[in-house]
């Protein structure tokens, strides 16, 4: 696995091809769906046993490190004859291929270049989260085959590899696991990556450990009820129909020492206020330049503006949610991940917004660079953004997924 960049799909395909070549007694490689473009959607396969774990890759395109995660993964199950001890381990090489190739990030340096390539779907078309989303009729083929996967594998834990661009690592349980909240949190003490103890993407989550957090039950409130996503209607859910569980592991691309701070912020209603003026007047910036060029724009409705727009009809809801409901937090981690969010969203649609302008030589482009140049560094220093190697990333993710399945197993029995 290359060290100090991220791979692309095909290389990802190769690297896997060579390995089941390598050890064709162990391996099997095999497509089991196709994307809406007509990319091949893969599964490597070590190990025979029917006691499954299911690995996801790729689930959202600006999330790359789940690819070389799971390659490394691979390559302990082949070597380490302990790992497969009664089970077998799967692995879906990139859920979203269509998305991985709209989103460059082989070696970004600074978050302004991770910004310069950024592409995220529009909610339908993830395929993790459509169905929080879409009728159980119109779930894309990516969705489909993942479904139709976890129906075959029936693991008794699916992990999907995710990854933030700032911040810190978290794991988000369908069901909790006990026993992997202390070894997730040495792994990332040993490799310097701090845990997000607060994170916005688990708010009101109970926790199983620091930074572990356990999805609540069926009818309990959203802590942001505006956004139309709702975890509990995902795919990660599909593996409990055969018993199973799913776990999401986060690593950051950046690391922030801010996001760990336990203690309370002394106003935290009066901070999330504020965020909620400073989304509403970031996006107005993005869409000011979007009413602009959206004349000229009537042949590049594309999946880069579908996303943008995507992004920016989330803003007033959840702005109102920030202005008027009570946080779901208050600590210090808590409403910094919050900042950090509000943060994203007008910049992610300001970053995908430039793509369609440069590619339509629109003299629009230059306005909304600026805003993405000023976010981006605004955003690495409010949070003094420190790259983590990608080899601390893929370690501290492969060690978690592989105490993920550990603690799982002996859950279950």
């Amino acid at each position: 696995m290359a060290a100090n960049r991220y791979l692309s799909v095909p290389e990802l395909h190769a690297r896997a091809r060579e390995l089941a070549a390598l050890r064709p007694d162990l391996c099997t490689l095999r497509q089991v769906g196709t994307s809406r473009a007509g990319r091949p959607l893969h599964l490597l396969s070590v190990g025979r046993c029917a006691s499954a774990v299911l690995v996801v890759a790729g689930a959202h395109a600006n999330e790359p490190t789940g690819g070389s995660t799971l390659l490394t993964l691979a390559d302990w199950t082949v070597r380490d004859p302990a790992l497969r001890d009664g089970t077998s381990w799967h692995f879906l090489l990139c859920a979203d291929p269509d998305g991985a190739s709209l989103h460059r990030t082989p070696a970004p340096r600074t978050l302004l270049e991770y910004h310069r390539h950024f592409f995220r779907p529009a909610g339908p078309e993830q395929p993790e989260w459509s169905p929080s989303v879409l009728p159980p009729d119109r779930l894309p083929p990516e969705t489909l085959a993942l479904k139709g996967v976890i129906d075959e594998l029936r693991p008794y834990v699916q992990v999907s590899l995710h990854c933030t661009d700032l911040g810190g690592s978290w794991v988000q349980l369908t069901r909790d696991i006990p026993g992997l909240a202390e070894p997730f949190a040495r792994s990332a003490a040993r490799l310097g990556i701090p845990v997000e103890t607060g994170a916005s993407d688990a708010a009101g989550w109970p926790e199983s450990g620091p930074g572990v957090h356990v999805l609540p039950g069926p009818g309990s409130a959203a802590a942001y009820p505006s956004l139309p996503e709702d975890a509990r209607h995902t795919t990660w859910h599909h593996a409990h129909r055969y018993g199973g569980v799913t776990a999401i592991v986060e690593v950051p691309m950046w690391a922030s020492d801010l996001v760990d701070d336990v203690s309370a912020h002394p106003a935290p209603g009066a901070a999330l206020r504020g965020f909620a003026r400073r989304l509403r007047h970031d996006a107005g910036l993005v869409e000011e330049v979007l009413g602009d060029a959206l004349p000229r724009l009537a042949h590049a409705d594309g999946p880069l503006l579908r996303a943008a727009r995507w992004a920016l009809d989330l803003v007033p809801g959840l702005a109102d949610d920030w202005g008027r409901l009570p946080p779901a937090g208050t600590s210090r981690a808590y409403i910094g991940s919050v900042d950090a969010f509000g943060r994203r969203l007008p910049l992610r649609a300001a970053a995908m917004l430039l793509r369609v302008l440069r590619e339509c030589d629109d003299p629009a482009a230059p306005r909304l660079d600026r805003l993405v140049t000023w976010w981006s560094e605004a955003f690495a220093e409010r949070f003094r953004a420190r790259w983590v190697p990608l080899a601390h990333q893929v370690e501290h993710q492969a060690r978690t997924t592989v105490e993920a399945a550990r603690h799982a197993r002996v859950r279950g029995g």
